[in-house]
């Protein structure tokens, strides 16, 4: 465990290296002047000597590596800068729309896990039954909806014909409803097929047999042993699409006008607000490398050959 941890923490460093030089360069090459934006050239006539005198003081002037060493060093300081459209600390801003995102986050992965898991555990023990076949068509159907449809789709239906749910901002529990039903429903046709052969590999296996032979019930073979077997694959898909569940969280939030750093990000994009848009990139990107490591760490508890393996050589 030490080892694992220690290499962690250097992974952690040129980690973080490299997502800020990236960040940093990537925001600072896309098209548009955050300078231009601030003034208001559109409603506003400005001199090109106010535009340079703006552009000095915000430091855009400066060579590209000067102005990256001065944010970095910035950075280390856990200081994010401040929002060019509002002048709010970049920090404060996105721990305020934070929790609307972990919410729907947690939504959609509890709608996606009653969705995926038993549609995968039935289609598994009825291998090409009329379930398996109807399981597999749904799959199918919602890899092929995007979730933006999906989620227009609830809006007419459940918010503007029916009028039973909110359909835009954020109010207690309801607003969450739909939202979190529409991602859910979107990324759990993936894990539906593969729960689903992640299962049946399971239950091919020897020691399932060998189960069978001493004589254990088929409930306690499929839970305790072919379910525990089938989760390692799943979890590391689940780390590995993480990124595009954060992609899919910011579509919903614009969509439905959730409240959380995916929507703030948009309008960040817009306005050119280069602080906000490369603090959402790192949060995000820490999150993801969080996510990613606990991944690795839950291997050594759901598959006990690993933990044979590290014994072994050492």
């Amino acid at each position: 465990m030490v080892q694992i941890l220690t290499r962690k923490f250097f992974e952690v460093l040129f980690f973080m290296l490299f997502i800020t030089f990236v960040s940093f360069l990537f925001v600072r090459l896309a098209p548009g002047d955050p300078v231009l934006t601030i003034l208001n050239v559109d409603e506003l006539s400005v001199s090109q000597e106010q535009v340079e005198a703006l552009r000095e003081e915000m430091g855009f002037n400066k060579p590209l590596l000067v102005q990256y060493g001065l944010w970095l060093f910035k950075f280390i300081q856990l200081d994010f800068g401040e929002s060019y459209t509002t002048g709010q600390p970049v920090i404060d801003m996105i721990i305020i729309g934070l929790p609307a995102t972990i919410e729907l986050t947690i939504g959609s992965l509890i709608v996606m896990l009653i969705v995926s898991v038993p549609l995968g555990s039935l289609a598994a023990l009825y291998r090409n039954s009329w379930i398996d076949q109807v399981s597999r068509f749904l799959s199918i159907l919602g890899a092929a909806v995007p979730s933006f449809w999906l989620g227009l789709i609830f809006i007419d239906l459940f918010g503007v014909r029916l009028n039973w749910l909110p359909t835009m901002g954020r109010d207690g529990f309801i607003s969450l409803i739909l939202p979190s039903l529409t991602l859910g429903l979107a990324i759990s046709s993936v894990y539906v097929r593969l729960l689903r052969s992640s299962l049946l590999d399971s239950l091919s296996q020897e020691f399932i047999r060998a189960a069978r032979t001493r004589g254990l019930s088929e409930r306690r073979i499929f839970f305790v042993h072919a379910f525990r077997h089938s989760l390692p694959p799943v979890i590391t898909v689940f780390g590995v699409s993480l990124g595009s569940l954060i992609g899919g969280v910011v579509v919903i939030e614009v969509l439905f006008a959730y409240p959380g750093i995916g929507k703030l990000v948009v309008d960040a994009i817009r306005q050119r607000d280069y602080p906000l848009i490369q603090g959402y990139i790192l949060i995000m990107a820490i999150i993801v490398f969080i996510v990613n490591t606990c991944v690795d760490l839950s291997y050594r508890y759901l598959n006990p050959e690993m933990k044979l393996k590290e014994r072994r050589t050492n």
